[in-house]
């Protein structure tokens, strides 16, 4: 158990705050968010907090096991403290809390590698300029320096992390010395007093004082000015017959290609605006030129929505973007809707998801029983398709279920639906399904209530849901058919008990097995105490990935499973009969027996073909998935893999970079399944290699695409986009590499994919962030 106590001038400001107690069997990982009862704005200037890490020796006796005092503030900047911190551990001793502490968290003798770790933090934190090359062989050579250090002895170290904020949190503003007082250009400035409180500021190391302007983000009125002259009407009939030159024409190309998430300079804007005109033609020029207009100008405004009927028509990925937080005039929402109505219905529920979202960002009409363009567009093609119908259903149904604004947004959308659905043919039909897929989830509901609570040891619970689920009386053994909510194609007419069970897991989830209607078992995972609604973004942008994948005819046999939030903290997942890698090893001693055993063939690896094929497809598949969405928590546990060679992913916890774990690889690839493939210098290997750039540089084109699929998501509830809501979309970027050409980004993908079979190589674990350790975790 850890405690925190906020202490200032050696006086506690608030009484001590504890983690929950976890018993540890090697390394400490608590992985848990303390929050003291005290405002940002409330602290102190000498504000510090004082951790002490204890131990039991008996019920309700604790002995430190030992504790550490840490500043807030940085002493040379008075800027809060962000982001990862190491902290010295001073054993079997309390954190004093004290000014003159005697367990002070400064590391008195620093190594060579915790200064390269500080600088590592200022990269990540974005202080200090990435150049991607670069970094890549200064990461290299870190490793080396680091599997070259020699342990260090009784030392113990506490990894805490501080909520990293866009921009620094400054304790006080400043009283700068004005220019009269500098005699001579040799005479050094004096120190600046802080106005609030005494403290001694001094100069960074490089002689550099930090000023904290407070007129920088406000905008120039010289240039604003400029802006409304340039863009005035009587440039309109001038600006028609303007052509670029070749070198604006560059230009203009070079913005047309930039990212969703770029920000034009004005220089931009204005070449934007200038030749608005001639880039009518290029559909991809729309969405960059209305980032270029300023919509508070109503004369600006009117003129950019003049010219959207004369653009050329735009694709699907522009027109999600037009919908995003960015852009609020309703005439370009319209817009981006009326594009929307020619896509198809499959189109449509790839996108659905965001879609949904998309609602927060409506403007709700008074008229049109306060009903969007958007919200009456959907509603109008989920009532024509059952399949689109079911899914659209329950995505508003469950975020209407969140408390707050979205409720208000949600609720007459979903009247609106259910109204419109009674008034078409089959519209009673359709309405009666829907009552009975909530009763049956209701119903699942309950019972994995009762079978997580109960107090019996699992198999007896397992038997008692056994018993439950063949009592005809509560309805589960059979009953009419029903379209499963997971996948509205498969109908479901009971389930079989004999096949049902609890799984290993502090949750419970139950596997429910389900006939189908032709004869066929179809089983479920369904989980309560769990908002699955992070994992079904993940498995939707897999499964849209799969898709762009074999539009460019390369079929990497990925599994996206289906799955299924059915509220805010339940949900079902289909079930995909597999073993877990750690399963795997511990009984076959390796990937490749376990193929021969179930695939065995007269041939060199004893493995058939066709499954080796697939193992090694969808190994690409997923390493390229998973680093592009920066999956983390990877542990042989939630790796998965079939009898017939699928290999996939399992439990979306962390993602966008999050890990569990201190300093995560970027790429997850665990050496046992290398080895699956016959290792490094194999064949197999080759061509994994050769399918995961096949498919980086497959995806790279529509990175545009799944970048306005986050870009929709940034207001929803799900964990890892609330945590940073404005890098979300950022980290996504980062991953593809956009800045990079085409050669560049392969030759980066290549040495990820090196450095992480490297990592894994060697026997001796050194630190957290050695690659392999990260597994071993």
């Amino acid at each position: 158990m850890v405690t925190v106590q906020l202490f200032a001038d050696s006086k506690p400001l608030t009484i001590p705050v504890s983690t929950l107690y976890k018993p540890f069997k090697s390394s400490k990982n608590w992985n848990e968010w303390i929050t003291l009862p005290i405002k940002y704005s409330e602290l102190p200037l000498s504000s510090q907090l004082a951790i002490t890490i204890w131990d039991f020796a008996g019920p309700r006796v604790r002995i430190p096991y030992g504790g550490t005092t840490v500043k807030l503030f940085e002493q040379s900047d008075c800027t809060l403290k962000r982001g990862r911190q190491k902290l010295k551990i001073w054993l079997d001793r309390e954190a004093d809390g004290l000014s003159d502490s005697s367990t002070d968290s400064t590391l008195q003798s620093m190594h060579e590698m915790d200064r390269l770790e500080k600088l590592i933090k200022k990269l990540e934190s974005g202080d200090m300029v990435r150049v991607e090359w670069l970094d890549n062989m200064v990461f290299r050579q870190i490793e080396r320096i680091n599997k070259n250090q020699e342990p260090e002895e009784n030392q113990h170290y506490l990894f805490v992390e501080f909520v990293q904020f866009d921009f620094p949190v400054v304790y006080s503003d400043f009283e700068y010395p004005s220019t009269s007082s500098v005699i001579s250009g040799n005479q050094q400035l004096p120190m600046p007093v802080a106005a609030l409180e005494d403290a001694t500021v001094g100069h960074r190391p490089s002689g550099i004082m930090v000023v904290n302007d407070p007129e920088q983000t406000r905008e120039n009125p010289i240039e604003s000015k400029y802006r409304r002259l340039i863009r005035s009407h009587k440039s309109g009939p001038l600006d028609k017959e303007l052509k670029p030159n070749a070198k604006i024409r560059d230009e203009l190309n070079m913005i047309m290609n930039f990212s969703p998430v770029q920000e034009l300079t004005d220089d931009e804007k204005n070449l934007l605006w200038k030749f608005r005109y001639y880039l009518t033609r290029h559909k991809q020029a729309l969405t960059k030129f209305l980032k270029a207009i300023t919509w508070e100008d109503p004369v600006e405004a009117k003129q950019a929505v003049e010219l959207l009927p004369k653009w050329a028509e735009i694709d699907v990925d522009d027109a999600l973007e037009l919908l995003g937080p960015t852009f609020k005039d309703v005439t370009v929402r319209q817009y981006a809707v009326d594009r929307l109505r020619k896509a198809s219905d499959h189109e449509l529920e790839l996108y659905l998801l965001q879609l949904v979202e998309a609602l927060k960002f409506e403007v709700r009409p008074k008229k049109s029983g306060g009903l969007s363009y958007l919200a009456r567009f959907l509603i109008s093609r989920a009532v024509r398709n059952p399949i689109l119908g079911n899914y659209f259903y329950w995505y508003v149904a469950v975020d209407g279920q969140e408390k707050g604004p979205n409720s208000t947004i949600f609720k007459p959308v979903l009247e609106g639906f259910l109204s419109a659905l009674e008034k078409q043919e089959d519209g009673e039909e359709r309405t009666a399904t829907l009552k009975a897929q909530i009763k049956f989830f209701n119903k699942l509901l309950e019972l994995s209530i009762k079978v997580k609570t109960s107090k019996d040891s699992r198999p007896k619970r397992e038997e008692h849901m056994r018993s439950y689920l063949a009592d005809s009386k509560h309805g589960f053994l059979s009953f009419s058919p029903l379209p499963l909510p997971l996948d509205p194609t498969v109908t479901v007419v009971g389930c079989v008990p004999e096949e049902c069970n609890v799984f290993k897991s502090s949750l419970s989830p139950l596997k429910i097995t389900l006939k189908t209607e032709s004869g066929d078992k179809y089983p479920i995972m369904f989980k309560s105490g769990d908002d699955l609604r992070q994992d079904q973004l993940v498995i939707q942008i897999i499964n849209l990935m799969d898709q762009l994948l074999q539009n460019e005819n390369l079929d990497l046999k990925l599994t996206p499973y289906r799955i299924l939030a059915t509220g805010t903290k339940d949900g079902a997942l289909q079930f995909i009969p597999n073993q877990t890698l750690a399963h795997v090893l511990a009984e076959y001693h390796g990937i490749l027996p376990y193929l021969r055993q179930n695939n065995p063939a007269n041939n060199q690896t004893g493995i058939k073909p066709e499954v080796m094929d697939t193992f090694v497809r969808s190994c690409a598949g997923y390493c390229v998935i998973t680093y592009l969405l920066g999956i983390g928590d990877r542990h042989l546990d939630n790796l998965l893999i079939c009898p017939d060679g699928h290999f996939f992913h399992a439990d979306f916890g962390y993602i966008l970079g999050r890990d569990p774990k201190p300093f995560p690889p970027m790429m997850k690839l665990p050496i046992q399944v290398i080895e699956g493939m016959g290792g490094a210098s194999s064949e197999n290997y080759d061509k994994f290699r050769n399918y995961c750039f096949t498919a980086f540089s497959n995806l790279r084109k529509s990175a545009n695409l799944i970048l306005n699929l986050f870009a929709l998501m940034m207001d929803s509830t799900i964990p890892d986009i609330m945590f940073e809501r404005e890098k979300a979309v950022h980290k996504v970027k980062e991953r593809f590499c956009l800045e990079m050409n085409e050669e560049d980004a392969i030759a980066h993908f290549q040495t990820l994919i090196n450095d992480s079979v490297n990592a894994f190589l060697p026997m001796v674990i050194d630190r957290l962030h050695n690659f392999a350790q990260y597994w071993r975790a």
